[in-house]
């Protein structure tokens, strides 16, 4: 099996073994949030009144219209919320809002008994508002100076003395887009009230423990009174750690107030239009090379569009100034961050967290300068990669920079690049209108969240008197195959086979005060709580077996369910081991805990916020890959012809949901940067901050025509981990940005069609339109009017004025100017 390494031994963990529900998953029987309504009979349909405004201020409502509908039960308004009318962990997101802040927000819930009595109750409400004026892109906020949160920077060196002294100075700006989601499952949430009068909330919800927290100070109850479980959910990438928590709480809120359950479900447009994406960025920026094309100096403001609300924009911004060196030295940096106010739905995380727009920053700049500075962009970029020593601009130590170069230079050799290179170079020769090219780029991840408190998991294992073992733990399963490694996890620090461990669904009244599922840290905390406490019922049953085998505590070993004296006979002989369920069963008859609570805490982490200085990360995951794309000269169609990877996941816990999530991120990668355009409408008219591409027939998706015709994925052998789980590293985020050898070799193949050594500049997503467009700049052919202000920063671009926190670029002497549009 390609790519899957051999575990060194016969523990569980290490094994190559399928996702444990991916034998539901393929027949369908799967349970979501979405299947249990059928086990509530009279549950409640709601559907929310949506705005069609992106902003405006709601001057009347009057609901009685709709109650007189048939079906329909109640509508939900401000009115009727008990406790905190807000679902923002920031206070900043009215659940019934007096001024529509995007369009598609809604005003206020119907409840019917059945889905369709409920939408034709929400046609019938009668809401007039005064529409009011809507910012609804990055650039329309800068010239506004429209921003919400903090400013933060992060410096490091003497910038203007670096740039002073440079050999080749450049400026630009960098934009990326969003990205949608576009989980399967979309957001849904069922809530009843118990017989103990408990308020139950299944959800689908990457952060069950802070979904609870909204739903209770929503219902203006202890947070003891509300139990919010997750059996799984069908996709999340981040859209689901911040934005169920509303829904959740409006389902809540109808079944505190009716006494029936109550089940919200957005369909896919809903889903769309209502719930937050990846951040859009826009950063200007100026960079100083030396003679030899070693880095010297970044000078970077970085402008997300965050949206209507800061929701996790500030933690987002966050991670991304501290990615934006992705795996490479630079000697002076000073970045700003700032998070763009506009009337768009409240943008959140996704995957890789600002990571992505942050790393693109420099991927860009280098994809960029490299042709200016008559180097090979993969040059470039291995001679300024991260030295043993060395520190990033925040101040933490670069452990193990050398796997980076391992991976690098095993892409290049398992992949024969240098061969392909040549045939590359041969096809464009003899191929007037298609051209190909090869680009290979780096990954340097952080793991952890910036924010320490994040930084810890817990865990409940029960083992009961028949040896049989139950696993909770805090975090949740979207197909990532978390559960999967917990029970391999669990199996191996028990001793036991792996169908003797079962997980239990995630429950807030079982493991508490628990983080979210997101960063990549799944696994890290809670196989850490896991281990912990299977380590303290193993503890506590060695004496046990000591007892009964006649030898020292120390030198009991469990494995495969026998529990033997290490050393003593391996025959199956009954006077020399014990199996699993007898010594169970001893210890229950000795009176000896079974069952334990596990906590894990990531040590030596710290990070001061005020001067973005410190160690927030764990450890960094490294990776590298080559693609190879070709594109055609008359349209801009092109196709990815193979990708090869080498990525970092330590000593993997399950080599084949890794291989897995590697495979799926840069698939999602490469998506953001190529396919997937979000759109809103800017006109002046009515449907200004309306979603264009709501639907996935207007929005553009990865599918398996977009796949690598031939894609090679291989784990880092011989990676061991210190202080991580069995060795392990995390796996869900980093091989996204994995995909930038994709726009790279887009970049390359765009100029392939110019003369040697021109440069050209790639809007993103390097759409088949975009490509065009750089295809023909490389041709020397002409710039569409607009696209210059999205792919440089020269003309055309808005006037940067930051605020004190971030002083405006100064312009630079060697400035990426695009070639005139048509009729400069």
């Amino acid at each position: 099996m390609s790519g899957v390494p051999t575990p060194s031994d016969d523990r569980v963990v290490g094994r190559p073994l399928p996702h444990e529900s991916a034998a539901l998953h393929v027949t369908g029987t799967a349970l979501y949030t979405d299947d249990l309504v059928a086990r509530m009979p009279g549950a409640l349909h709601a559907h929310p009144v949506q705005a069609p405004h992106a902003h405006a201020l709601v001057r009347h409502l009057d609901v009685t219209p709709a109650l007189a509908v048939p079906g329909v039960v109640r509508v939900l308004t401000g009115g009727d919320v008990p406790g905190v009318g807000d679902a923002g962990v920031k206070g900043d997101e009215p659940l019934f809002p007096a001024e529509v802040m995007f369009h598609g927000q809604a005003v206020c819930w119907v409840l019917g008994e059945t889905l369709e009595a409920a939408r034709l109750g929400a046609l019938a409400v009668e809401v007039a508002y005064e529409p009011l004026p809507a910012v609804v892109t990055v650039r329309e906020a800068i010239e506004a100076q429209s921003y919400q949160g903090g400013m933060p920077r992060l410096e490091r060196g003497d910038v203007e003395s670096a740039f002073a002294g440079a050999a080749h100075v450049y400026s630009g700006v960098t934009e990326s887009a969003g990205q949608e989601h576009f989980y399967l499952e979309t957001h849904c949430a069922l809530a009843h009230v118990d017989e103990n009068g408990q308020v139950v909330v299944q959800s689908s919800t990457q952060h069950p423990s802070e979904t609870q927290e909204i739903v209770a100070h929503v219902l203006g109850v202890p947070s003891h009174a509300v139990t919010v479980q997750c059996l799984r959910m069908g996709g999340g990438f981040g859209g689901k750690e911040m934005q169920p928590h509303g829904l959740a709480a409006v389902a809540a809120l109808g079944a505190t107030l009716t006494g029936r359950p109550v089940r919200l479900r957005l369909s896919r447009a809903q889903d769309m239009s209502m719930t937050g994406k990846r951040h859009a960025f826009h950063t200007r920026w100026r960079v100083a090379f030396d003679g030899d094309g070693h880095l010297l100096a970044l000078d970077a403001t970085l402008t997300s569009d965050g949206g209507w609300s800061l929701d996790l924009s500030e933690p987002v911004m966050t991670r991304a100034l501290c990615h934006v060196d992705n795996a490479y030295w630079i000697p002076a940096v000073r970045v700003n961050g700032r998070v763009a106010r506009t009337h768009k739905t409240s943008q959140t995380a996704f995957r890789g967290f600002g990571g992505p727009q942050g790393m693109l920053v420099i991927e860009d700049v280098l994809g960029r300068c490299a042709p200016r500075l008559g180097l090979d962009p993969a040059e470039l970029r291995r001679r300024n990669f991260y030295r043993e020593g060395q520190s990033t601009p925040y101040g933490q130590v670069v452990r193990h920079p050398d796997r980076a170069v391992t991976c690098w230079e095993q892409v290049l050799e398992t992949g024969e690049v240098a061969r392909r290179l040549e045939e590359v170079a041969q096809f464009n020769a003899t191929h007037e209108h298609t051209k190909r090219a090869i680009a290979t780029t780096p990954v340097k991840f952080g793991i952890a969240f910036n924010f320490t408190a994040f930084n810890q998991g817990g865990a409940l294992v029960h083992v009961y008197k028949d040896g049989s073992v139950l696993v909770n733990h805090g975090g949740t399963e979207m197909g990532q195959g978390l559960h999967t490694k917990m029970l391999q996890v669990a199996a191996t620090a028990l001793g036991v086979p792996l169908d003797v461990v079962r997980l239990a669904p995630t429950r807030t009244d079982k493991v508490p005060n628990t983080s979210a599922t997101a960063a990549s840290s799944g696994a890290d905390l809670n196989g850490g709580a896991v281990l912990n406490a299977c380590t303290q019922i193993l503890d506590r049953l060695r004496p046990v077996a000591a007892g009964l085998l006649g030898c020292a505590a120390g030198d009991v070993v469990v494995h495969d369910g026998r529990v033997r004296a290490d050393g003593g006979a391996d025959d199956g002989a009954e006077d020399a081991s014990l199996t699993w369920a007898e010594l169970v069963s001893a210890a229950y008859v000795q009176r000896v805990q079974l069952f334990a609570a596990g906590f894990h805490r990531t040590e030596g982490l710290h990070w001061d916020s005020s001067t973005m200085q410190g160690s927030p990360f764990k450890y960094f995951s490294y990776g590298a890959a080559a693609a190879e794309v070709e594109v055609d000269g008359f349209t801009g169609a092109h196709r990815v012809l193979r990708v090869d990877i080498v990525h970092d996941v330590g000593d993997s816990l399950s080599p084949l949901v890794d291989i897995g999530q590697v495979e799926g991120a840069f698939v999602q990668g490469a998506g953001w940067l190529t396919l997937e355009d979000l759109r809103w409408d800017e006109t002046d008219g009515p449907q200004r901050g309306r979603l264009t591409t709501g639907s996935a027939s207007t929005y553009k998706l990865p599918s398996l025509s977009e796949l690598p015709d031939d894609f090679r994925v291989a784990l880092l052998q011989r990676a061991h981990e210190d202080g991580a789980v069995y060795g392990s590293k995390a796996v869900g985020e980093p091989p996204l940005m994995l995909a930038f050898s994709v726009r790279e070799a887009l970049r390359q193949a765009a100029a392939a069609f110019g003369p040697e050594g021109v440069a050209v500049d790639l809007a993103c997503p390097a759409t088949p339109e975009a490509v065009y467009w750089a295809v023909e700049q490389a041709r020397g052919g002409s710039v569409p009017p607009g696209l210059e202000a999205v792919v440089e920063g020269a003309p055309g671009v808005v006037p940067d004025q930051p605020g004190p926190a971030a002083p405006p670029i100064e312009p630079a002497s060697e400035e990426l100017v695009p070639r005139p549009g048509p009729g400069a």
